[in-house]
């Protein structure tokens, strides 16, 4: 293993190390099948990748011990015996070893039921044995297989393990073997082409035509990087290990010599590492792993190119029974369209042709019936990468041509993935170049930038097409009464293009889209809004997530900010589909809530319809007595709760929400009001105030499923107490529940009324069950009292232990210096808000308002919290510094 190690580390070197390693098996396979005494009758037979003559370190051997036919091993008492003695062996001397026994016709029985079973025989290779019953074998496969079958089933194959990984290579935990653009996309090609008699290596198929001398070279290089990749994983695991995880990239990294401040090593990949955009240092340091990533996504995308290329001409070949018949019905001069792919007239086009670059993915996407670019096509693009020049760039019938793609009705979003694909994209875009494969630490996003970039256009694309209305009618909505869709579309493309630079990417993504715009002739009024767009992306999103939106200052404020309508509504959907482009974990209904309610208060402040404050709460109980109305409570049963409220409360709840805890609190608090007013004597002045005050014996706790559509909307009333936000919090995280959004509000008489939001898992399967268990359990945990249980340390995840997230803690007076925002953040655990909790209970704080987001695995919580201690400098510094202790764990 450590001769393994030192011979793979050079790129050059890779290959040669795993022939050796396997060459070292298959001598200890003889010695050991030689001692074991089988007959000379027998052959044993390499397969699978062990079959190729090639062996990662931690690999399984897989073997095939070949027999005669009519021979039965399971009624051999002697043969089994002898088995199992070889394979315990093999255990023995460390060859994780995989077998089967079979006879010639019980292979080929296999093989016709079973394609990964006949694959694995294409590669049998023999150690030891009987070389006659070897190619006997190896005859009666090649009789038996059907080239177009084979074909059809190891790309129905691939298309499956391609879903099975989302069908992306930018995953951020890639498998260097088994996602697409990994070891297996090119093992696939030389299977088929193998089992069509064209060859078993590159230099075969160069031969054959079927690839140029520079794709094989190309091929060759980022095979070698990839098995490089893998062979130092398996090292560095000590275990068969084939995804890139977090936990790992560094080491291998390290490795290679990659370090955060040194340029990243030039490997002769093509369109790939050797092209990349060398990372900035000073200015923007890149870690040590995130530079190996790169080099990995610019050779996962070349092997998807190139295996799309060949596999495309190597079915063509197979298809080619009608040599000389022309297929092809002609688009324009420069085009044909061959069974649905699109066809360049002549290989040379592009050199000949710039402009027809961009005019490929025109037709493309305005053709009725074109479905992708055929190889002829995709392989004249893959040559014409040095005609993308700057003068490329600088080209205004270019210009032009990239302009129309973006403002077609349709076909947006495929034209702009294909482009990435075939590294068009990149090469006119020159900013974007810099973002291909480019990783994102703020553990959140689950993909590299561009492919994030490439699903915020998708979404944005999706409100304008009628067909996904049902997804996000408001947005859809909004969509339909706007007016140029491709202005948002650009704004989509530079929202995040100046990642990893260093810097304040929203800055300087304004900057790099105000170039985009004057380069492409579009008018200053539109310019405007699109860098409003992008240097403001992340506005909205943090408002709605962080400020209290029944405070009309914060209204204005943002009001003020977006100025007008049309940008409002532009920044409202840019907003929703960035945050669900991030990570399908990300995004629930009560984000979309926040974002939606924002906007309406937005827009009713930016119309001068924003009443006064009274006027608002006037008209939130008249709706809430309607609500009430409809659910037949008696004529003034409100004002059992409503006596004890104050404007606060008004200003913070919806009609909706009123209504519904008025319904859930009042008649019990009516009930405990006139017991009170029976028992009482004639009151004194001095006893009128306190004879409204209702002292439960209990708490209240009512539950629902959330208006917002997703999770459970949960009151609690109960006498007010210190650690109660505390005790409520305890539980929910014990419960398994995650808490979205918190309300608190204290009444008059001294009672906390707070509203929750919160989610759980299968919430929907069980939300009968669980409403109930929430109202009976809670209320039996508040009413406990007693001392808080301690907190249970939570589990870190790996990602979390890879990219830490350095603990937040930022405390700020409000105007009058009576509450104060507490805005914390610090990487998620389980139990980390009831720790946060436990500790204002600590310093007697009480929570007025929760605002909690959790974006993957990091925590951004904003609290309103007031206290005496809070007025005195040095407790204040006690509580931030306890505070960071508890984030950091």
């Amino acid at each position: 293993m450590d001769r393994l190690s030192v011979e793979a580390t050079s790129t050059r070197g890779v290959r040669t190390a795993l022939a050796q390693l396997a060459r070292l098996t298959d001598q200890a396979l003889r010695e050991l099948w030689q001692r074991a005494g089988f007959k000379a009758t027998y052959a044993l037979l390499a397969v699978g990748g062990y079959g190729r003559g090639e062996l990662f370190p931690f690999s399984d051997v897989d073997v095939l011990v070949l027999m005669p036919d009519g021979m039965k091993p399971e009624q051999d008492e002697p043969l089994k015996a002898r088995l199992e003695t070889f394979i315990g062996w093999c255990w023995d001397v460390g060859l994780e070893i995989g077998s089967s026994v079979r006879t010639t016709a019980e292979c080929l029985a296999e093989a016709s039921k079973d394609v990964t079973v006949q694959t694995s025989l294409l590669e049998a290779r023999l150690i030891r044995g009987n070389k006659p019953l070897f190619n006997q074998l190896e005859h009666a496969l090649a009789e038996a297989m059907d080239p177009k079958a084979f074909f059809v089933a190891k790309m129905l194959e691939m298309r499956q393990r391609h879903i099975k990984f989302e069908n992306t290579p930018y995953s951020l935990e890639p498998n260097c073997k088994e996602s697409p653009g990994g070891l297996r996309d090119l093992q696939i090609i030389l299977w088929v082409a193998k089992a069509a008699g064209l060859g078993n290596s590159w230099d075969d198929l160069a031969r054959k035509g079927l690839a140029t001398p520079l794709e094989a070279r190309q091929i060759k290089a980022n095979e070698a990087l990839l098995s490089q990749i893998r062979a130092r994983l398996h090292l560095l695991a000590g275990r068969r290990e084939d995804r890139l995880v977090f936990d790992l990239q560094t080491a291998v990294a390290e490795s290679f010599g990659f370090k955060a401040h040194t340029p990243p090593m030039v490997v002769p990949t093509g369109d790939g590492p050797n092209h990349a955009p060398t990372p900035s240092t000073a200015k923007g340091v890149r870690r040590a792993s995130e530079v190996l990533m790169k080099r990995y996504y610019w050779a996962a995308k070349a092997v998807t190119q190139l295996n799309q290329i060949l596999l495309l001409n190597i079915e063509e070949w197979l298809a080619n029974d009608d040599i000389g018949v022309d297929r092809r019905r002609p688009l324009n001069e420069r085009f044909f369209d061959k069974a649905g792919m699109l066809e360049v007239a002549h290989d040379d086009l592009y050199i000949q042709q710039p402009h027809a670059i961009l005019e490929t993915f025109l037709i493309y996407q305005t053709t009725l019936g074109i479905k992708g670019l055929s190889a002829r096509t995709l392989r004249a693009l893959f040559n014409a990468r040095p005609v993308m020049n700057a003068a490329f760039r600088a080209d205004p019938a270019n210009r032009t041509m990239f302009l129309r793609i973006l403002q077609e009705p349709e076909g947006i979003t495929h034209a702009l993935r294909l482009m990435n694909q075939t590294s068009v994209l990149g090469r006119y875009l020159w900013v974007f170049r810099n973002i291909v494969g480019q990783m994102q630490h703020d553990l959140f996003h689950v993909y590299t930038v561009d492919q994030h970039i490439l699903m915020v256009v998708r979404n944005m694309r999706r409100f304008f097409i009628a067909d996904y209305s049902h997804e996000y009618p408001f947005c859809s909505q909004l969509a339909a009464g706007w007016d140029k869709p491709w202005i948002l579309y650009i704004a989509a493309l530079f929202h995040d293009i100046a990642k990893g630079r260093g810097g304040d990417h929203s800055e300087l993504g304004a900057h790099d889209v105000r170039v985009f715009c004057r380069q492409h002739g579009i008018a200053k009024e539109d310019t405007r809004l699109i860098e409003f767009l992008v240097s403001e992306h992340l506005t909205m999103s943090r408002m709605a997530q962080k400020e209290d939106l029944s405070d009309p200052d914060v209204i204005n404020a943002f009001a003020k900010r977006v100025g007008n309508e049309r940008y409002l509504t532009a920044l409202y959907l840019l907003t929703v589909a960035d945050i669900r482009g991030t990570s399908p974990k990300v995004w629930n209904a009560w984000k979309g809530k926040l974002l939606e309610d924002l906007y309406r208060y937005t827009l009713r402040a930016l119309g001068g319809r924003a009443p006064d404050p009274l006027a608002l709460i006037e008209s939130r109980k008249r709706e809430a007595m309607a609500i009430m109305a409809l659910h037949a409570m008696p004529h003034e049963a409100h004002k059992a709760l409503w006596d004890r409220l104050d404007v606060s409360y008004f200003m913070r709840h919806q009609a909706d929400e009123i209504a519904w805890h008025t319904r859930a609190l009042s008649r019990e608090l009516a009930q405990k009001g006139l017991a009170r007013a029976k028992t009482a004597a004639e009151p004194s002045a001095s006893e009128a105030g306190e004879a409204t005050r209702v002292e439960l014996d209990r708490c209240i706790v009512k539950a629902r499923m959330s208006p917002a559509g997703e999770g459970l909307q949960v009151v609690v009333y109960a006498p007010d107490q210190t650690d109660l936000f505390a005790r409520i919090c305890g539980y929910f995280d014990e419960s398994d529940f995650s808490i979205l959004d918190a309300r608190v509000h204290t009444t008059r008489d001294g009672h906390a009324l707070d509203t929750f939001q919160i989610v759980a898992p299968n919430l929907a399967d069980h939300y009968r069950e669980l409403t109930g268990m929430v109202e009976n359990r809670l209320a039996q945990t508040i009413d406990a009292r007693g001392p808080l249980p301690p907190p249970t340390m939570g589990r870190v995840s790996r990602r979390v232990k890879s990219f830490p997230v350095t603990p937040r803690v930022d405390l700020q007076p409000d105007d009058k210096g009576q509450r104060w925002l507490l805005s914390i953040s610090a990487s998620d655990r389980n139990g980390l808000l009831y720790c946060v909790s436990r500790v204002l209970a600590q310093y007697e704080l009480s929570v007025e308002l929760a605002k909690i987001t959790t974006l993957g695995e990091r925590v951004e919580d904003t609290l309103l919290i007031s206290g005496p201690q809070l007025q005195v400098n040095k407790r204040q510094l006690e509580f931030g510094t306890e505070l960071l202790k508890t984030l950091k764990g």
